[in-house]
């Protein structure tokens, strides 16, 4: 990640749009940065973070994004500029939060910055957070490029003080996560002080009737704003309204279909309230209207009601779009979508590539790349806690299952082995489990477990495990703690003991707090597998009140990084049973873990030894004692290299 506080006025760098953020967060004197990770967000936190004392600044990851909003709005309140900086599952967060303070008014520049993952990739939903900006009155804008992420992020805190109110800025991943051309502004030198006099912030502070006037002045600034642009002839054939990352596809696709003299492109920058005027002006200019967005037809709709109001003389031209199916209302977007709309919508047939060609890739596709299901790293102990619990369920029977939340651990499936049959928000593992728990009146005698991170632990779950010991409810959680938030990129939590900036910090024990709570609690070390699958069965059978399962082991990826594997693991031929082992390839097909790879030839398991992380875990796992375990020395690091050098030849040979 580069040092976004470069002084270099005037430079183009290569920067990814996330990037780009907390530079323009920089030029626009930031003092306080607040964030939860979450992806396509996580990356803007860490690169304010880096230069944070360089800087003056104070950033920090926050257990959960309703407290990086909260302590964002303090320090704007006490005259700092802050930036609070979540996903769009954070959003939801935060609402209830946010529905208050639009009413309140802020102090010094307040800017939310949401991080939208079309598709999804990275994320349980494909939600759009752009209605919640206008279901809450928050004026919202939306770059169409890297160099707009970094400008409008900084203009952004000018307009919210200028009208006393947060302002939003949404991105998506292709934005956030890709790379491009940003020049660099100037840094300012600014000597932040924190001071909070009781009207302070509250300056224009009134009803909803205030909070409309302030957004007629943000329409009104929207009006003239640079962030809006129209390219293209003065009578199209056909005027495509895109915004986001949809502006890059739908310029591509234009230039491709080499139509720059026939389709007129409006890109959108200022997306709540639309400037109504600049937007009459333009709709104008064609009788036909595509509109290009990612998931929600929010601009299209704001589109439509505005038209609707118009008198008979002003322009009512015909809409394309996703009412009309010719842009999906799910996923992202591609330039080869944006190709077929136009082709519909013109009576065109231009093809991106021969038609003969696209179906020989095609058929070499499924020739050649075999599908995958989701899976965990290679020496994941969460692989080793999920088959624990596969087994603890499967000796106690009764349809035992998981009920899970999001993080590394709350794979689905294969992932899981099966077990996980509810997969919600951070603290809905426990939540629902939570809920079963308090249906032994009703007849039910399932048992469940709920899992949960380290992090997910801190930001939603210890709610619902106060809710079931107040309530009663017989229930098991398990704690997947591996000391870090992985998902996103290993960013520290309160368990950690040390900060977003470095530096040391006081660690938060889980296992004091369940014991607080009044939980009865077992730490476990996941890669001793049969003493974790007797505890938990001891659990399971144990249903009196509530009970915490901590799977204690570090990330494999964080531990490769300071020393050897522990072990070097590899398959008796010998032994083996191949295809007539268990039910069928057993540490194949049913253990699954990446570093286990089949020979064909043989008809035999065999290790990666260059994938394989030496945790050992598949040696427990073998029914047969095929898989062998050694300590791994010099000679073992020797031969892994040498099997390396191997694979590579062979993958160049391809």
């Amino acid at each position: 990640m580069p040092d976004i506080d470069v002084n270099a006025p005037g430079t183009t760098v290569l920067w990814m749009g996330n990037e780009g953020i907390a530079r323009g967060a920089l030029e626009a004197g930031v003092g306080f940065a607040s964030a939860y990770p979450g992806t396509p967000s996580s990356e803007i936190l860490p690169a304010i973070a880096e230069v944070a004392k360089r800087m003056g600044i104070y950033a920090e990851w926050a257990v959960n994004e309703m407290v990086a909003m909260e302590s964002a709005t303090a320090a704007s309140l006490a005259g700092i500029r802050s930036i609070a900086i979540m996903k769009q599952n954070g959003v939801n967060v935060v609402s209830d939060f946010l529905a208050n303070l639009v009413m309140r008014g802020i102090g010094k520049g307040l800017v939310l910055i949401c991080a939208d993952d079309p598709g999804p990739h990275n994320s349980s939903n494909e939600q759009d957070t752009r209605p919640v900006a206008k279901w809450l009155d928050i004026p919202l804008l939306e770059p169409g490029d890297f160099q707009e992420a970094k400008d409008m992020t900084k203009w952004l805190f000018d307009l919210a003080e200028e009208i006393n109110t947060i302002c939003m800025l949404r991105t998506v991943g292709k934005i956030a996560h890709t790379r491009g051309n940003i020049k660099l502004g100037e840094l300012p030198v600014v000597e932040h002080k924190a001071h909070f006099a009781a009207s302070y912030g509250f300056r224009g502070a009134g009803p909803h009737a205030e909070l409309h006037k302030k957004l007629a002045k943000a329409q009104e600034k929207f009006e003239s704003s640079p962030f809006n642009l129209y390219i293209g002839p003065d009578k199209a054939e056909l005027l495509i309204i895109a915004c986001g990352a949809s502006w890059l596809y739908s310029q591509e696709a234009v230039r491709l279909m080499n139509l720059q003299d026939k389709v007129g492109l409006l890109k959108m920058g200022t997306i709540y309230p639309l400037p109504e005027k600049f937007m009459e002006k333009h709709l104008k200019k064609a009788s036909k209207v595509l509109f290009v967005e990612e998931v929600h037809p929010f601009v299209e709709q704001g589109v439509m009601e505005l038209v609707g109001t118009l008198p008979p003389s002003g322009p009512h031209p015909v809409f394309y779009g996703k009412r009309s199916g010719h842009i999906p209302a799910y996923g992202d977007l591609d330039p080869s979508v944006v190709i077929k709309a136009i082709n519909s919508i013109m009576g065109l047939n231009y093809q991106t590539r021969d038609a003969e060609y696209d179906k020989k890739v095609k058929a070499l596709a499924q020739s050649y790349v075999t599908a995958r299901s989701g899976t965990l790293c290679p020496g994941c102990p969460h692989k080793a806690s999920h088959w624990a619990i596969h087994r603890a369920l499967q000796l106690t029977g009764h349809e035992g299952f998981g009920t899970s939340d999001i993080g590394c651990y709350g794979g689905g499936g294969v992932g899981s082995f099966g077990i996980t049959k509810t997969h919600f928000c951070m603290g809905g593992g426990i939540g629902v489990a939570n809920g079963f728990g308090k249906l032994g009146r009703f007849g039910f005698d399932q048992p469940v477990v709920a899992f949960c991170g380290d992090s997910t632990f801190y930001h939603a779950a210890i709610p619902g495990l106060i809710d079931a010991v107040y309530n009663g409810s017989n229930v098991l959680m398990v704690i997947f703690d591996n000391s870090a938030t992985s998902m996103t990129g290993f960013q520290p939590h309160p368990g950690t003991g040390r900060n977003a900036m470095g530096e040391p910090a006081a660690t938060v024990s889980i296992e004091a707090v369940c014991k607080a709570i009044g939980a009865q609690v077992v730490i476990c070390d996941p890669f001793e597998l049969k003493k974790t699958t007797d505890t938990l069965v001891d659990m399971i059978e144990n249903k009196t009140g509530v009970r915490v399962v901590i799977m204690d082991r570090e990330c494999e990826l964080i531990r490769a990084r300071r020393e050897e594997p522990p072990y070097r693991v590899y398959v008796d031929p010998e032994k083996c049973l191949g295809e007539d082992c268990g039910c069928d390839m057993f540490c194949n097909r049913v253990f699954l873990c990446t570093g286990l790879t089949w020979n064909r030839q043989t008809g035999k398991a065999e290790i990666d030894d260059v994938i394989c992380a030496g945790c050992g875990v598949c040696v427990d796992v073998c029914p047969h004692g095929a898989i062998i375990k050694e300590p791994y020395t010099a000679k073992g690091k020797e031969k892994v290299a040498v099997k390396g050098k191997e694979k590579l030849k062979e993958v160049a040979a391809r």
